[in-house]
């Protein structure tokens, strides 16, 4: 069978990370991109951690190398009116385009929405951008980690009895605000030109996506009438069933039996079945004394043994625990065999 998005043509004017991967994507179901950048150095992500052997081979980085391969490359100098015209001829047999430029640059520089899609009325185009189109932030700078604290989910991640947030090394509103809502906007639009004919803009705000996905954190917050502190409620650390515990051996265990069934395997696996009644289904409110009890109970028992130890527990129990791996161990791990 051929791929879901084969005959499909996508221009990709983006650079670094939420774009390039959205693209990604979408050429791994079959869609052929070309990635337009610009003169000089091109897309950043060439020179973002390199290594010796990247140096030494005079090749972009293995980060680039990831998010670009299988694509075909094109210079364009779109300040000047024969890289526009380029782009403009490109337009006219594309499907997609997609592009990270701060609000209004597209139309500064001629290729704004309507006129492009005067020349192509089937075109998808998609902007990514940390703030929409519109609003008083639309022309703000911002990263990743200012996207997660204006949506409130950074306040929501960290340890119970730390003071700051935890800084995440995954970069939540890049690649859920930015690739995946890109993503799944242009596939809802491609399918609308199929059966219209009329193209669509998708207006991506990274900060908007991840406040919108942050379902369960703002769900708790309207039924409580307030936002919960780290570490007393759920999902945050306020219950002794789902939650991450030291062992011996300086690694960690992650423990998410949020079933009943999960947390009364996982407590008698541990030798521990008095503890079953002590869960949030049998009454034990998240962040109260005793659930906070239970909790210490918990990282006193883990912190008694290695973390293989524990693994071998959670393993035969099937509790929904399970390891917290380093990423130099993850392509070795059993999950990853057989595709994962």
């Amino acid at each position: 069978m051929s791929l879901p998005l084969s005959g499909v043509t996508v221009l990709d004017l983006t650079q670094l990370l939420p774009g390039p991967l959205a693209t990604r994507h979408l050429m791994e179901w079959g869609a052929r991109v070309v990635k337009i950048e610009p003169p000089g150095d091109g897309d950043g992500a060439r020179l973002m951690y390199l290594s010796e052997d990247d140096r030494r081979q005079r090749r972009p980085s293995g980060f680039f190398r990831d998010l670009n391969e299988g694509k075909q490359f094109l210079r364009l100098d779109l300040r000047s009116e024969e890289g526009k015209a380029q782009l403009r001829d490109r337009v006219r047999t594309a499907d997609v385009l997609i592009e990270g430029f701060r609000p209004g640059v597209m139309q500064r520089l001629g290729l704004g929405w309507d006129s492009l899609r005067a020349v192509n009325p089937r075109l998808v185009m998609a902007a990514i951008t940390g703030y929409g189109q519109q609003g008083p932030y639309a022309m703000k700078a911002g990263h990743d980690i200012n996207y997660i604290a204006l949506s409130g989910v950074l306040d929501q991640i960290g340890l119970p009895e730390g003071r700051e947030p935890a800084v995440p090394n995954f970069q939540i509103a890049d690649l859920l605000g930015g690739t995946l809502a890109a993503v799944s906007g242009l596939l809802a639009a491609l399918v609308g030109a199929q059966r219209t004919g009329q193209g669509r803009f998708v207006d991506v705000s990274m900060t908007r996506e991840v406040w919108r996905h942050a379902v369960i954190a703002r769900a708790e917050a309207q039924s409580l009438a307030m936002v919960p502190a780290r570490g007393t409620s759920l999902l945050n650390g306020g219950s002794a069933c789902y939650g991450v515990y030291r062992c011996a051996d300086g690694r960690h265990l992650a423990v998410g039996a949020l079933e009943p069934k999960f947390w009364q395997a996982w407590c008698e696996g541990i030798g521990h079945p008095e503890w079953t009644a002590r869960h949030w289904s049998q009454g034990e409110q998240p962040g109260s004394p005793q659930a906070l009890q239970t909790r210490r109970l918990m990282a006193e028992c883990v912190a008694q043994r290695p973390l293989d130890h524990w693994v071998a527990i959670a393993d035969r129990a099937d509790c929904c625990v399970s390891p917290v791996l380093r990423l130099n161990e993850v392509p070795d791990h059993p999950w990853m065999q057989g595709g994962g």
